[in-house]
């Protein structure tokens, strides 16, 4: 049964809340509009919430702005954050969003996730590290005094 119909019966309104599975408030927001304009007042007014700052067309500007890369931005190293995507969105599109929103749109508008970076000093010598472990290491484990365990 329909909101409608359960007005029409009657039903008590928090009746009609736990059958719909809507709050008390909502029930009686949706029954003074019913008494006001009918079945066709409870029709419905198309999407819930607050509608996007950005449009689609920005979005995909915004993304593309996104792969190229942070150092293709201007910035330092290629490293993505929360504050730098807010400039680029600004930059790209003149919508400003806070940095902590920034997020909602990378998840829900771009389908992106959030990765860690790995951590790896950039003077790593790779080369080094594998000699280390190769010759200096088994000394060290053999050494008189060394833990066993």
């Amino acid at each position: 049964m329909q909101a409608a119909d359960l007005f029409e019966c009657d039903v008590k309104p928090a009746e009609i809340a736990r059958q719909v599975g809507v709050s008390h408030q909502i029930v009686s927001d949706w029954r003074k509009a019913w008494r006001q304009g009918g079945r066709d007042a409870l029709r419905s007014a198309g999407r819930a919430g607050r509608k996007p700052k950005l449009s689609d067309e920005q979005v995909v500007a915004v993304e593309e702005a996104l792969i190229k890369g942070a150092e293709a931005s201007g910035y330092a190293n290629d490293l993505w954050t929360l504050p730098r995507v807010a400039e680029v969105i600004a930059r790209v599109s003149g919508v400003s969003y806070h940095p902590g929103h920034v997020w909602y749109v990378l998840r829900d508008q771009l389908d992106w996730t959030w990765q860690r970076p790995a951590r790896r000093a950039v003077e790593r010598n790779d080369e080094a590290v594998e000699q280390w472990t190769k010759k200096r290491w088994p000394q060290l484990k053999k050494a008189p005094g060394a833990s066993t365990h």
